[in-house]
């Protein structure tokens, strides 16, 4: 697959704690992205942060929050990440989870999957 031009960069933030049946939300996003064939996901582990709760988790040793922030960003063509929306949409509603997503331009200068 080779991807080059226009694409959407989707951005969704959680908290590591949010679960569906003992499965972490960021895992059942990552794994849905490769179901349905995007491109690719990479999940990022925040190291501070607050959210709608304005409650502020951090790793500091002192405080040592236990639901850290977790970002997961996907990239692809446009039309592929808004027919992934409704998926993320339905894993939020089964976590019963808070979150911010967003999407924003991405101009791909070059993505190649390597073939082994």
């Amino acid at each position: 697959m080779q991807i080059e031009g226009d694409a959407k960069l989707l951005r969704i933030m959680i908290g590591e704690a949010d679960k569906i049946n003992h499965i972490p939300v960021y895992e059942q996003i990552v794994l849905e992205a490769r179901k349905i064939g995007l491109a690719g996901a990479t999940v990022y582990k925040g190291i501070m942060g607050y959210g709608g709760t304005s409650r502020v988790h951090t790793s500091k040793i002192l405080r040592l929050s236990e639901d850290m922030p977790i970002v997961i960003e996907i990239v692809d063509e446009t039309s592929k990440i808004e027919n992934f929306l409704p998926f993320v949409d339905k894993i939020f509603e089964e976590a019963n989870c808070g979150g911010l997503i967003t999407m924003e331009k991405a101009d791909i200068i070059k993505y190649k999957a390597n073939r082994k």
